[in-house]
């Protein structure tokens, strides 16, 4: 089976220095552009996170501090890195809670305006836990019946998971080769941001969904308290939600202004 595609997807995956994703960094990302008329493209970047990588993480992935000192920094690949996703839609294994956060974290330090208004995500592992609750090598080994060697490699890893993903749609018919319905479907909540710090509410208006003002509508916390504002940009807040909160501010400031 092959995807229906009404434009690119791109499949990617990222080995970074660890799991934080407003703080650590990419150190290996590597991506699978698949075009609806069934073309691929495929390239991996190692990256110099410019901070050090931990022993028990080098453990995991095996991309050790020497091998990426000499590698560019996002900031230098960021621009080439954009220019193959900006016209796609995203796909990864763990992306919609991982992936895609930290690569937007990356993009905005590197001053690149990433923005996912005009793009889906479709999170094959959301697929595989509603229907299988299993790990990607196990994913690899039950729809596919191969083994995945290199695992935790950024390119053996990504093209597991678009392999997986075809090898689902044939599975189940109960899910529609539409990548639309795919990322509905892989979504677990309306968040707003990536780290799920601001989502909707039944009536679709944004709202807070941590600390002292949760589940209140951002639009009235911003109005009587205007100094929440302040301190969630200055907080360790990821930069995808403080853009998103901005956004929010801006758009209730213009509607005032009009």
């Amino acid at each position: 089976m092959e995807l229906k595609l009404a434009k690119p997807i791109c499949f990617f995956d990222l080995e970074t220095t660890g799991t934080n994703v407003a703080k650590d960094r990419i150190v290996e990302i590597s991506i699978l552009k698949v075009f609806p008329n069934g073309n691929k493209e495929s390239k991996t970047w190692l990256v110099n996170p410019e901070m050090e990588i931990p022993a028990e993480v080098v453990a995991v992935h095996g991309i050790s501090n020497d091998k990426v000192a000499h590698e560019p920094t996002f900031k230098q690949l960021s621009k080439e890195i954009y220019n193959m996703i900006k016209d796609s839609d995203l796909a990864g294994f763990n992306s919609d809670r991982f992936d895609i956060p930290l690569l937007a974290e990356e993009m905005l330090r590197a001053e690149v305006d990433f923005d996912m208004k005009h793009m889906v995500s479709v999170d094959v592992q959301t697929i595989f836990h509603k229907m299988e609750q299993r790990t990607l090598s196990a994913a690899y080994k039950f729809y596919c019946n191969k083994s995945l060697e290199d695992a935790h490699s950024a390119a053996a890893d990504t093209n597991a998971t678009y392999e997986v993903l075809l090898a689902q749609l044939d599975r189940y018919p109960e899910l529609e080769n539409n990548i639309k319905k795919l990322s509905e479907f892989t979504t677990r909540r309306k968040a707003l941001d990536f780290a799920g710090f601001i989502a909707k509410d039944k009536k679709g208006e944004p709202i807070f969904t941590f600390g002292k003002h949760k589940n209140k509508k951002v639009e009235e916390v911003l109005e009587k308290e205007p100094g929440y504002y302040g301190w969630i940009m200055n907080a360790d807040f990821p930069l995808y939600t403080k853009k998103v909160l901005t956004q929010l501010k801006l758009s209730k400031l213009n509607n005032k202004l009009s």
